[in-house]
């Protein structure tokens, strides 16, 4: 199908997403007899039914007029005939003929009346999954973008309570902000809308759903991305006293949040967390998000000693470390990133060169596996591995800054617990020696008291 990157992939009744359907769904019921009707019945290139299509939508709207005219409470219930054929559409907007047909057919504004009405949540987190599928190819995405009721109603569907729609709904506004036709149109509504702050910040802070962390992750990275003035003003954002007196619970902000998050997407999806560390390292961009890290009631700290237990317990265990920097190389150089940055903010540790000895030793790790898969490369002429050499680059200066004031006692001690030997030393001397020379310098010294003979390897290979 039709969709890239930018716009993201339709979703299916089974919960799976992908730009590429593993099947067709089942032909519709009631397609005109002899071939001539069905080439007239059929929506565009495709074997679906036209008239299946409007007899389903208008099954659609009387099941719900019937019920909201009755006399019935609690939640309503939906058949399992119309489910199914209901999954059905919903597999069939994939398509972008059917996509097309549907919006002519005001396939929007029946879906809105649908969802402002039900009382039903299967059936308003399908709903929202066929416009999400409509909305993945630009030509409906800017009409469906246009309904400025629909824009409201999606926004407003953050606070509802059932997983499966906040999904969806979440996939449908990621879906539109990444159109670039569109983005601007919902990126105004998202900042004047306050409730989105809070209802992605709970979502966030509250839910075990790792799809729909995932989900809500890649939304809220992508508004950062988009928009640096949204993400100052979230980051900054302090709840009202009204909002205090009511829930009565201590006020979680966007960074606490997205740590919340983060945290329970750990050990079981790998992508959603480096989706999670993205958006941290967006925040070291800005002097906002500095300034609530450094903060000595802040988030930082936290996220710090997250993100290390991350790179040190989880990523980065000697055993397996080349298969990891080549699996999940990615996820390290968001993880290096955002420590760099933290480190940097937090003035009373780079004032003691603080860092955790295994933490430094990984840093070391890695820059010895990198060197000595550069040497094979140059060996074979072998195709360099560009996301590597820039996780290489990136551990490299946040090395920098820890040795530009570390201790002769931290020294020590990698030394003693085996982190720093003859080899990673020279390693960390050639990370350190052509760009970083105020911080080669000050290792090279701490070096010569804590461990002479090392210091004097290190010297002879690099002389000053």
């Amino acid at each position: 199908m039709d969709c890239s990157r930018e716009t993201e992939t339709s979703s299916s009744p089974s919960g799976k997403e992908s730009p590429d359907l593993d099947r067709n769904p089942s032909p519709p019921r009631d397609t005109a007899d002899g071939e001539e009707g069905e080439d007239v019945d059929a929506i565009g290139e495709t074997v679906y039914s036209k008239h299946w299509l409007f007899s389903t939508l208008t099954r659609l709207i009387n099941m719900v007029t019937e019920y909201l005219e009755g006399d019935s409470e609690g939640e309503m219930e939906l058949p399992e005939d119309d489910e199914e054929d209901l999954c059905r559409v919903w597999d069939m907007a994939m398509d972008k003929d059917v996509a097309g047909f549907l919006q002519e057919f005001k396939a929007t504004d029946i879906l809105l009346g649908v969802i402002a009405k039900s009382r039903c949540p299967r059936l308003t987190e399908i709903c929202v999954g066929i416009l999400g599928n409509i909305a993945c190819f630009p030509e409906t995405c800017l009409t469906l973008s246009q309904n400025e009721d629909l824009g409201a109603v999606l926004l407003l569907l953050l606070g509802d309570t059932d997983p499966p729609t906040l999904l969806e709904t979440s996939r449908l506004l990621l879906t539109c902000v990444s159109q670039k036709d569109v983005c601007s149109t919902w990126l105004q509504r998202i900042r004047q809308q306050t409730s989105v702050l809070t209802n992605l910040c709970f979502i966030m802070s509250s839910s075990t759903n790792t799809d729909l962390l995932e989900k809500v992750g890649e939304l809220v990275d992508k508004l950062f991305d988009l928009d640096e003035d949204l993400m100052k003003s979230w980051i900054t954002a302090q709840p009202s006293e009204e909002t205090e007196e009511e829930d009565g619970e201590k006020h979680l902000d966007v960074a606490s949040c997205l740590l919340e998050a983060a945290k329970q997407l750990r050990s079981d999806c790998p992508n959603g967390l480096e989706v999670y560390l993205h958006a941290f390292q967006l925040l070291t961009t800005i002097d906002e998000g500095l300034q609530t890290f450094a903060a000595p009631d802040g988030p930082g700290k936290e996220v710090w000693d997250f993100v290390c237990d991350v790179v040190c317990e989880d990523l980065c265990q000697s055993d397996d470390l080349s298969v990891v920097l080549l699996e999940q190389k990615s996820v390290l150089v968001q993880a290096f990133a955002v420590l760099q940055a933290l480190y940097r903010c937090q003035d009373q540790w780079r004032n003691r060169g603080d860092a955790s000895l295994p933490l430094i030793g990984t840093v070391l790790q890695v820059l010895q596996y990198h060197s000595e898969r550069k040497t094979d490369e140059t060996n074979t002429e072998g195709t360099k591995d560009e996301q590597l050499q820039t996780l290489a680059e990136v551990t490299a200066e946040f090395l920098a800054d820890i040795c530009e004031q570390i201790p002769k006692e931290t020294v020590a001690d990698l030394i003693k617990e085996g982190y720093l030997t003859e080899k990673t030393s020279l390693t960390a001397a050639s990370s350190l020696v052509h760009d970083y020379k105020t911080a080669f310098q000050h290792l090279q010294s701490v070096l010569s008291e804590a461990d002479p003979r090392l210091a004097d390897i290190v010297r002879k290979q690099f002389p000053v």
